[in-house]
């Protein structure tokens, strides 16, 4: 079982905490979690149907956020980014110009550069994923889709076929790195730029 708050350090003080999960239980559970998130927000949320902004919230003309999603205090949107499925930004982070976040938990003080996709994650505080990056959610290159990870000793099977990845605290991901379906970043790991992280068995060296 891989602990979440071993990658995360607010994890067990956050919304999502409420059941020990494993991550990739946590995302196909985001927009029920965030739904009910919702309904307890205080009045400094601007409420409507499924989406939530902070007051202090600045999301940008011709952004597209597809609820349910709650932006948090200070947060920055950008033009053109465009969140769906399940989408929530703790206090000050940023999301950049041309990004597609899909199904992804984001903590506070981290930041998605431009022309990035982050699909199906968690991404612990602080965390830099810069420009162009792609944090991939979806084994299309293999016959079985099923989502497999090769951690330290043993096989994980995630029991899903769509996950991307959990990112620890202060992890810096470079610009236009790949970061392959269940991927699991420890906290302030450093993927440089054009880098490639991949875990599944069939990609480690026997």
């Amino acid at each position: 079982m891989i602990s979440i708050k071993n990658y995360i350090s607010c994890w067990e003080t956050s919304i999502f905490s409420q059941a020990d999960l494993a991550p990739w239980d946590v995302t196909s559970n985001a927009t029920e979690a965030i739904s009910r998130a919702i309904e307890n927000l205080d009045d400094d949320y601007l409420i409507k149907d499924d989406i939530a902004i902070h007051m202090t919230a600045h999301v940008e003309a011709g952004a597209i956020i597809k609820g349910p999603a709650i932006m948090g205090p200070n947060c920055f949107v950008a033009a053109t980014a465009y969140l769906r499925d399940g989408v929530y930004l703790a206090e000050d982070c940023i999301v950049g110009p041309s990004c597609e976040l899909k199904t992804t938990i984001m903590f506070p003080r981290s930041k998605v550069a431009h022309l990035s996709f982050v699909g199906d994650s968690l991404i612990g505080a602080g965390v830099n994923i810069e420009a162009g990056a792609i944090i991939a959610n979806y084994r299309n290159e293999l016959e079985n889709k099923r989502i497999l990870i090769q951690a330290d000793n043993h096989i994980i099977d995630t029991g899903t076929d769509k996950f991307g990845s959990l990112i620890g605290d202060d992890a810096r991901i470079g610009a236009n790195a790949v970061i392959a379906p269940g991927s699991l970043i420890s906290a302030g790991q450093i993927v440089p730029r054009l880098g490639l992280i991949d875990q599944h068995p069939e990609t480690q060296p026997y």
